[in-house]
């Protein structure tokens, strides 16, 4: 018997929720018949009583315990028919993690109970298990939101300035030794003063975490010794990841973020919200499964008793559920405002604006978040193609979106591996793609550009290996992507051939230099600055090794060279408003003067021919961006300056003719990536020829003179100055 009996409680808001006296539990469920809350120990191992939920209200069912704090564990049971062919699969064995939980206790240990139906029954998921699951499942915990941000301001960086960093929270910090031990791989990790200063240093923007919802490593992996190591797996969205806590509370994430705000850095969340943890109908029952299967699922309409499986892992949330909608534009507003992160990078985002009859721009989640005071403030990012029907939907998303372009990163990668037949192609993607996303008043910044991603070959292994090497992932190299785009330069893997280590390293600079000199928005995957290895593995989302650990101890003295000329691309980016230009270039002429905003040159000197852009062995050409030509009213400091940048794929020196320049002006080279640690920078006459090593890029600013050292300098000068002291790989 309970000292103090159960209110009725409200309706809203879902979830479990501490107003100061008490907890309010809410939880909606269109087809339970009861619902039982259990109450754990602290450590969620003891099953301390168990109540009924006493009140039903617009499908959600709701109780309030005054004596209930902070802290307090819990889970549910919930009631109701077990008619898999209907549907329907609820079972009170079943202990289930509640959706709108802050904050999960303990981990998901495998065992047959967790399964709603009997294991190895001739019936198979029609059978029913009275098994007690909790033993085996994480509990759900209430959590006391308080938190003191003090003076924190919101970076807010605008479209045009972002600079991407996709990074995981371990990974990032797991063999950090100027971390102390017992934060490394932790969300403290990650706010750790010495590790936003590298951050900082670097110069990029914005943090792109990979997921940090609570998830749980699916079971054949862990029966291979393995995890579910990149977190696309998700069981809580409002519940961060238990193993990333170094203090067991949910407010650690907070503190992180607030030292990344201080810092001027954005953090951007990478979320999933198109599949869970729960699998098929093979998959066990941990929440949504049997709290309402046919409510928070998208089922086979003849066949409710099987997932529709747009996503490849086994089932699909049912987004055309109003409750189901609001369970997910909660946590995003969950997230945007009581963790105050800037944005968000949606995982398989095609279903997520994909309804019963097909994908939708105006779907209802794509309409909640265009309307919302909120989301629509943020930063939103799709991934935006899944296995589904029509699931290839680049630049298909509304305005005020941005998009991950694969077309950039299959093109860049092509080009400079020396495919024939890119120039046209490269040209395009180098300039924004507004063929593809210039429509409806969407600007350059709407291309996520990338190179390369956590899925894949990070930028070392793209120009070390000819084919993945996943055989650590125990599933006999069958696994991961063939169509990779790269090239080992003679060698597959390591080699000590100095003249192959040296075209790599070039290679790395020509690839990380197109990035960053790209139109549109670039993304870094972390690592790549300091040149660290995959070992050819191209799919390393069970590996919670050092494949995935940046290793800080053990960068070379090619690595650090690399990092410098990454500081200084970045430095170069910001400083020239032309590489980030907030409106497509479009080869037009200006209206006040003779010149074009963008045009392509020749090895000659002179604008590319149709005949020339339809060579299939042409490999070099120039981009010529002149920020003379920008409209009245819109330039930005620095956004006069008119830039040269020299592509060369071929394998041979080109000679470049460097184009016309006005009278009294020159040529300054700002990056050759052939002498990746030049800090000079010399000029060159109008005319004249300049000799582009095979395979390299080059970059250009027309009319700065030649630099002296000064305690107070502009362009060009300024930028060597950031850049001026090196950054030690070891943060």
């Amino acid at each position: 018997m309970r000292r103090v009996p159960v209110r009725e409680g409200r309706p809203f808001p879902l979830g479990a929720t501490w107003d100061g006296l008490g907890v309010n539990f809410a939880l909606f469920s269109a087809n339970a018949q009861r619902v039982e809350v259990c109450i754990f120990d602290n450590d969620g191992n003891t099953e301390l009583e168990r109540f009924d939920l006493p009140e039903y209200t617009d499908e959600v069912w709701h109780g309030y315990l005054p004596d209930a704090r902070p802290g307090t564990v819990y889970g549910y049971r919930v009631h109701g028919p077990y008619e898999p062919e209907a549907g329907h699969r609820f079972n009170p064995h079943k202990l289930l993690i509640d959706p709108y939980a802050k904050q999960l206790v303990g981990t998901l240990k495998w065992d047959d109970a967790v399964f709603g139906y009997t294991i190895g029954s001739k019936d198979k998921d029609l059978s029913f298990d009275e098994r007690d699951s909790a033993p085996f499942v994480p509990k759900s915990r209430v959590i006391d939101s308080a938190f003191t941000w003090g003076n924190e301001h919101r970076p807010r960086i605008a479209w045009d300035q972002t600079i991407l960093y996709e990074m995981h929270v371990k990974g990032f910090t797991q063999l950090n030794q100027r971390v102390p031990e017992e934060l490394r791989g932790k969300f403290s990790a990650l706010g750790d003063a010495r590790v936003v200063e590298y951050l900082r240093r670097l110069g990029v923007t914005s943090l792109e975490l990979l997921p940090i919802h609570a998830y749980f490593d699916d079971r054949y992996l862990v029966e291979k010794g393995l995890v579910n190591y990149w977190g696309y797996n998700t069981i809580g969205f409002f519940a961060p990841e238990p193993r990333y806590m170094a203090t067991g509370f949910a407010n650690e994430v907070k503190e992180m973020i607030n030292q990344l705000h201080a810092a001027g850095l954005e953090v951007i969340l990478d979320v999933v919200y198109n599949h869970t943890a729960e699998g098929n109908e093979g998959g066990p029952t941990l929440s949504f499964k049997g709290i309402d299967n046919a409510s928070y699922y998208r089922l086979l309409p003849d066949k409710p008793r099987y997932y529709i499986n747009d996503t490849g892992t086994g089932n699909t949330v049912n987004l055309s559920h109003p409750r189901v909608l609001q369970m997910v534009t909660d946590s995003l507003r969950y997230w945007a405002t009581e963790m105050h992160v800037d944005g968000f990078r949606f995982d398989l985002a095609t279903i997520l604006a994909r309804e019963p009859y097909g994908f939708d721009e105006g779907g209802g989640f794509l309409d909640s978040c265009r309307q919302d005071p909120i989301l629509s403030g943020v930063k939103l990012i799709a991934e935006p193609w899944d296995v589904g029907p029509g699931g290839y939907q680049v630049s298909r998303f509304p305005p005020g979106w941005a998009e991950w372009n694969d077309k950039f990163r299959d093109v860049v990668r092509a080009f400079w591996k020396g495919d024939e037949g890119q120039l046209a192609e490269f040209a395009r993607r180098v300039s924004g793609s507004g063929d593809i996303f210039n429509q409806r008043g969407r600007r350059p910044w709407s291309s996520v550009n990338f190179v390369t991603a956590h899925d894949g070959f990070n930028l070392n292994d793209l120009v070390s290996y000819n084919d993945k090497h996943n055989e650590a992932n125990g599933e006999d190299n069958r696994d991961g992507t063939d169509n990779n785009h790269s090239w080992n330069h003679g060698v597959e893997g390591p080699t000590d051939d100095p003249a192959i280590k040296e075209l790599r390293e070039r290679q790395k600079r020509n690839l990380m230099a197109t990035l960053l000199f790209s139109q549109g928005t670039p993304m870094l995957l972390a690592g790549d600055e300091l040149g660290r290895t995959q070992k050819g593995n191209n799919n390393v989302y069970g590996q919670d090794s050092e494949l995935n650990w940046i290793d800080w101890a053990a960068i070379t003295s090619a690595g650090r060279v690399l990092l410098e000329f990454t500081r200084k691309l970045i430095a170069l980016r910001k400083a020239y408003p032309m590489l980030r230009r907030g409106r497509y270039l479009l080869g037009r002429h200006s209206a006040e003067l003779d010149v074009k905003d963008l045009a392509w040159l020749s090895p000659d000197g002179s604008e590319i021919t149709e005949e020339q852009w339809q060579d299939v062995r042409a490999k070099c050409f120039g981009m010529l961006l002149d920020g003379r030509a920008q409209p009245t009213g819109i330039k930005q400091r620095g956004s006069d300056a008119t830039l040269l940048i020299i592509f060369n794929a071929h394998h041979d020196v080109v000679k470049f003719v460097l184009p016309e320049v006005p009278e009294g002006k020159r040529w300054t080279r700002l990056i050759d990536t052939n002498l990746p640690a030049a800090f000079d920078t010399p000029n060159f006459e109008f005319n004249s020829q300049y000799d582009v090593t095979g395979r390299s890029l080059l970059l250009f600013v027309l009319g700065v003179e030649n630099q002296q050292r000064k305690s107070t300098r502009t362009g060009v000068g300024a930028v060597l100055d950031i850049i001026e002291t090196p950054m030690e790989g070891n943060v």
